[in-house]
């Protein structure tokens, strides 16, 4: 099983405060989708993009949302780790560990950090890697930061037809539409979640999937999308 999220740090009531009615949704649909994908599978995989670059973070991993605003611990394991706490945890790390949490299951997470500029081809390449794991996969990324004037990125008129072919993708389980995306485009929209997309596709080409939109939205000027996909 696959479940899809956004890696807003809004997600955390710690953290939400005055837009706690703004994001409520977003988190019940993230929380509902991480729970699904704790009931299929205790082993995970989390894909995500990360300034570092390509490399592999271990289940024992401990980070804190402290440079976002709130010193709240994560770990990838939702049995304890006693390893240090890293101020700087990559942010998928830490919203899958916060979700994890949320679910109540045991769960097991392994990192898979890719550059937000990766290719498509090393993204499908690292997918296909992650075919031939018996893991439930956990893949992190915001849409477009360009819906509105007060957007992170400002107002880009291609980020609604973009976020749209987006949530038409992962509703439907098309890895070939997500394998599509402009990864030029995506970078000048300020869509983190591009790269860990195509990992996605390159994971399910050649296989039938059953696609689940469970929301979308732009609050913020950010597209949030949250979906499962089931074999």
């Amino acid at each position: 099983m696959i479940a899809v999220v956004p890696e807003p740090p809004l997600l955390l009531p710690e953290l939400a405060t005055g837009a706690a009615a703004e994001t409520a949704e977003l988190r019940a649909a993230c929380v509902a989708a991480a729970t699904r994908l704790a009931g299929a599978a205790s082993r995970w995989v989390c894909v995500g993009a990360d300034d570092g670059g390509r490399r592999t973070v271990t289940p024992d991993a401990r980070g804190s949302f402290v440079g976002f605003g709130a010193d709240v611990v994560v770990g990838l394991d939702t049995a304890g780790s006693e390893a240090p706490v890293d101020r700087r945890f990559p942010l998928p790390l830490l919203v899958a560990g916060w979700l994890a949490g949320q679910t109540g299951a045991d769960v097991s997470i392994r990192g898979e950090l890719i550059a937000p500029d990766a290719s498509p081809d090393e993204c499908a390449a690292l997918g296909r890697v992650l075919s031939a794991e018996d893991v439930g996969l956990l893949v992190v990324g915001d849409g477009a930061a360009t819906h509105t004037e007060k957007a992170p990125g400002y107002l880009d008129e291609r980020a609604g037809p973009f976020d749209a072919s987006v949530a038409a993708a992962l509703r439907d389980a098309d890895p070939a539409a997500l394998a599509a995306l402009d990864p030029d485009l995506a970078t000048a929209l300020f869509a983190s979640g591009r790269a860990p997309w195509q990992v996605l596709a390159g994971a399910t080409a050649g296989r039938s999937w059953r696609g689940e939109l469970l929301h979308s939205s732009v609050p913020f000027g950010v597209a949030y999308h949250v979906a499962v996909w089931t074999p």
